[in-house]
């Protein structure tokens, strides 16, 4: 029989540890890609949209952003971030807030360096039956359209936008976020393997208009082992990186 206990053991990072079996969405290489990716440089103010067990915010006050905080529309979410964050290192720097993205940007006054997501961004793919992780998956509770445009109010003239989308889905969110004048600075292609379709894509967004960097990351090999890119990115954050 399975033991209870372990299916609610800490995830352990190198600089932090955090629950996250109440979030509507567990701690993943999606979020994590995310968080080591984005270029953080110069920013001192971050805001963490849908933060889920708080994975992201977490990487990014390690990685030595001052100020973030998170927001999640589900209650359970936020409880288990917020005792993520009393229990890491970068106590200081984090705070949670149970609203909804469009609330929170109608209410605040906060600009930002960066605004990150890994949104809910399936469209028209087959709902699942349990409504959390519909809210997690889905665009119903936070289109395109309300990031990007509270984005847009939110972000400072020289702040950033980062999110990460599948691939098909990340052309409409490119065309959207260009109507809005946030225009793609920087775009990573993700590969699970090296022979497969990108399946994911990291995607940055500023105010400047230039043509984006786009790079290419493989995640395992035709083996199934991760990749030295793979490693040599997220084993910064993970303890341990097995094949």
């Amino acid at each position: 029989m399975k033991n209870k206990k372990n299916d609610i053991r800490p995830f352990h990072f190198k600089q932090f540890s955090l629950n996250h079996h109440r979030s509507t969405m567990k701690v993943g290489t999606d979020a994590v890609l995310l968080s080591a990716w984005v270029n953080t440089e110069n920013i001192k103010t971050a805001l963490d949209v849908g933060t889920g067990s708080g994975i992201i915010a977490l990487i990014l006050a390690a990685r030595g952003v001052e100020k973030i905080d998170a927001i999640d529309i589900d209650k359970d979410s936020v409880e288990e971030a917020v005792n993520n964050f009393n229990n890491s290192p970068f106590h200081n720097n984090l705070s949670a807030f149970n609203t909804d993205f469009y609330s929170f940007s109608n209410s605040t006054t906060n600009k930002y360096d960066l605004i990150i997501s890994n949104p809910p961004f399936f469209i028209n793919d087959m709902k699942p039956e349990n409504e959390k992780r519909k809210q997690a998956r889905h665009t119903d509770t936070l289109s395109y359209d309300i990031l990007i445009k509270g984005t847009t109010e939110l972000m400072n003239k020289t702040g950033k936008l980062a999110v990460v989308l599948p691939y098909y889905e990340s052309r409409f969110f490119i065309e959207a976020a260009k109507e809005q004048g946030l225009n793609p600075l920087r775009k990573l292609l993700i590969f699970p393997k090296p022979c497969a379709e990108p399946n994911r894509v990291n995607l940055e967004f500023s105010f400047e208009e230039k043509e984006p960097l786009i790079d290419k990351f493989v995640i395992r090999n035709e083996n199934g082992n991760f990749t030295r890119q793979y490693i040599n990115l997220l084993g910064k954050y993970y303890l341990t990186i097995n094949g």
